[in-house]
């Protein structure tokens, strides 16, 4: 009898070290924007809306961060509602995009991601996708971009007097996470 008290204190004084194993992330703060362009203009669109939590465990780590595509604001509204329109977002309102790395980047400048990346109803894959990380007044900046395109997602290309925009249409990431 006194044995088992004595492993079951043994393991419950062990409980916190296996619980150190796992490193829990909540986004504080995210700037989110598009890049599209035509041969007659540059539009850019920016959502600060995202929500999003990441997990670190067995060296592994899992993040996911969502934003409404109604969100994003090009300063255009007509533009904005066409943009909604040509992404299928009625259909599908979020973006929502998942990253894995290995959790030893975390102490790195750099983090190498894969991504998937839901979207305008469509998933795509981003391998090896590099971002900066920063540490500032306790929370942890990640910032990079998506080389995101129209036909990944099987997006018709809106146009422009005439003129569809370009394939490209990069997500430029700059988040702050804070560690639970």
């Amino acid at each position: 009898m006194k044995l088992r008290i004595f492993y079951a204190a043994l393991l419950l004084a062990a409980l916190p070290v296996f619980a150190q194993n796992t490193s829990q992330w909540v986004l504080v703060q995210s700037t989110l924007t598009y890049h599209a362009s035509s041969p007659v203009h540059q539009v850019s669109g920016v959502s600060h809306a995202a929500k999003g939590k990441g997990v670190c465990s067995k060296g592994e780590c899992d993040f996911l961060v969502a934003a409404p595509v109604t969100s994003f604001d090009s300063g255009d509204t007509n533009r904005d509602l066409h943009m909604l329109e040509a992404t299928r977002g009625a259909e599908s309102p979020m973006v929502v995009v998942r990253a894995k790395f290995s959790e030893s980047q975390l102490d790195s400048p750099t983090i190498d991601a894969d991504l998937e990346v839901q979207f305008a109803g469509q998933t795509a894959h981003y391998a090896h996708i590099t971002f900066q990380r920063t540490e500032q007044g306790g929370e942890t900046r990640i910032a990079g971009t998506v080389p995101a395109t129209c036909s990944d997602f099987r997006i018709v290309r809106p146009t422009f007097l005439g003129m569809p925009i370009s394939n490209d249409i990069p997500v430029t990431v700059d988040a702050n996470w804070k560690q639970m």
